[in-house]
This record gives C-alpha cells, sequence and structure tokens, in this order.
C-alpha cells in the first residue's frame, strides 16, 4: 500500500453510507461473513469467550488467548477485523501491549472501554468505570503504541448506566480529541438517547445493536440517517449458531435421522469451497509440474 493510499477500515469509514458490520465468534463464521459481502467484522469478547472457553463475557480470557484468537482469525481473511480489547487488560503499560499484540496479530483496529474490575458485558448490569482522566490516559497510550496510523482505535464507555447519558457523551468526546478514531457510547436506552449521541458527538460514530440488549434496535438506514458511521450486529453469529446446533441435537436425538432437518442447509460441497480443499489437494500437483532448476 503506498503511503497516500487509505488502508481498507479507512476507506470504509471514509463513505457516506453506513458500514454494516458483523461480530464472528471464529474463523468458520467469519469466512462465512466475508464471502456473503461483508466488508468489516468485529471479534468481541462476548463471541470469543463463548466460542473459545464456553463461558461468560466476564474478562475471563486474556490478553494473550484473545491475541491469539485475532491471529487465526485474519490469516484467513482480507477484509479488515477489528478486535474487542476490552479495558486494555490493564493499566497504561498494559494498554499499550494489548495494541501492540493485536495489531501485530494482523487486526485492522481494536476496541477500548473504561470499565473497571469487575469487567462486565456491556448489557450486563452493575457496571463500573474508571475515572475519565484515565480513560483518556489509556487512549493516549493506545495511540502512542500503534505502530501504523491506519491502526483504528474506537473509544467505549459504559457510562451510561453509570453516571447517565451525559458524562457517557463528554468521555467519548474527550477520548476522541485524545487521539481516538471512533466513539463509541455503549448501552443507550432509547432512540431519543440515539439521536441525543449523534447530534452531541462530532467524531465517527459506531452503533451496537445486540439483540435481547437494553438498546433498542433500529436498522442500518435509520442509524445511517441519524450519523452514525458504523452499525454491528455483535452476538448473532452466536444465536443462530446456538438456534441451529440444538436443533440438530433434538432432531438426531429424537428421530435418529436428520436428513430432513438439513434439507436446506449449507451443504458439505460448500463447506469444502469455503475452506478452500481443492486449492489444498492440488497443491502437489502444481508443484510437480514447475521446473526444476540445475546449477550449472
Amino acid at each position: 500500500m503506498r503511503s497516500d493510499e487509505a488502508s481498507p477500515i479507512r476507506e470504509l469509514l471514509g463513505r457516506s453510507s453506513i458500514v454494516r458490520s458483523m461480530g464472528v465468534h471464529d474463523v468458520f463464521s467469519a469466512l462465512i461473513a466475508e464471502q456473503e459481502g461483508i466488508e468489516l467484522l468485529f471479534l468481541g469478547g462476548f463471541g470469543a469467550s463463548a466460542s473459545l472457553l464456553g463461558l461468560p463475557d466476564l474478562n475471563l480470557i486474556t490478553q494473550t488467548e484473545m491475541a491469539e484468537a485475532v491471529r487465526r482469525m485474519s490469516a484467513r481473511l482480507d477484509v479488515p477485523l477489528i478486535a474487542d480489547g476490552d479495558t486494555g487488560h490493564g493499566d497504561l503499560h498494559q494498554v499499550q501491549r494489548t495494541v501492540e499484540l493485536f495489531e501485530t496479530a494482523g487486526a485492522s483496529g481494536i476496541i477500548l472501554e473504561d470499565q473497571a474490575a469487575p469487567k462486565r458485558c456491556g448489557h450486563f448490569d452493575d457496571k463500573q468505570i474508571i475515572p475519565v482522566k484515565d480513560m483518556v490516559m489509556k487512549i493516549k497510550a493506545a495511540v502512542a503504541a500503534r505502530s501504523s496510523p491506519e491502526f483504528v482505535i474506537f473509544a467505549r464507555t459504559d457510562a451510561r448506566q453509570v453516571n447517565g447519558l451525559a458524562d457517557a457523551i463528554d468521555r467519548v468526546n474527550r477520548c476522541c480529541d485524545a487521539g481516538a478514531d471512533v466513539a463509541f457510547v455503549e448501552a443507550p436506552e432509547s432512540r431519543t438517547e440515539l439521536e441525543e449521541i449523534a447530534e452531541r458527538v462530532k467524531h465517527p460514530l459506531f452503533a451496537n445493536m445486540p439483540t435481547g440488549g437494553v438498546t433498542p434496535i433500529l436498522s442500518a438506514e435509520e442509524l445511517e440517517q441519524l450519523g452514525y458511521r458504523i452499525v454491528v450486529l455483535p452476538i448473532e453469529t452466536l444465536l443462530v449458531t446456538g438456534t441451529a446446533v440444538r436443533g440438530l441435537a433434538r432432531a438426531w436425538r429424537e428421530k435418529g435421522s436428520v436428513d430432513n432437518f438439513l434439507s436446506d442447509d449449507m451443504t458439505f460441497a460448500e463447506v469444502k469451497r469455503l475452506l478452500g480443499v481443492e486449492r489444498f489437494l492440488k497443491l502437489r500437483d502444481e508443484l510437480d509440474e514447475m521446473p526444476t532448476h540445475t546449477a550449472d
């Protein structure tokens, strides 16, 4: 990429239309989303914890486990991947190491939040937050740690449930003024609040639309009209995967056959194409056809 070229994530942020993103919980779901034309993917702590550990999003997944999940996923993707950095896994030095690990692993950006331990999913109760001056310092540390200015930093605040919407808006504005690229107010509780955020935050805005969360679900078109730049479905790949696997298990247990259950599903041939089986199987033949060079 030339120095005067924008990265794919910067190009997406520069578009006039909203970016429809998805949270993916493993490499397989990421490949499917990419194949279907999703141009920006997110690896969230909720999905990674559920997929890798079978545990809830309570800061149980470690910094290095998350970085390795990023590495595995980004190695198979052509579209940008944003990774959930939680609180940065500690204080300023840990924030910087998290940024360095994620960027080296192939992420195009990171989400950093202002929660205090014990960290919770953004749509859980009883969250705690750190002072705004401490969060601003974390953002400054993250900006200083990234090796490329193309690496995008999302500043997330969970202050809405703790101190109210006004404080949440002030926090993301101050974080973006300190160098964050995208503002993310987690868990607004009404359309009016989504509108107020869009009116009072003068930085690129990210909207999180989890099914079953506290935020009302608006369409991508509605959010675009309000001024949001990116909208994500954060946990829906987990929901549909859980539904499908549960139905499959029930059909097999109760009927001893899953033929009818699978009639409209992805075929084995489609899975093989998605994974690139044929390309790997042809490698030996391709190498055999390459000329052999001998020394004079």
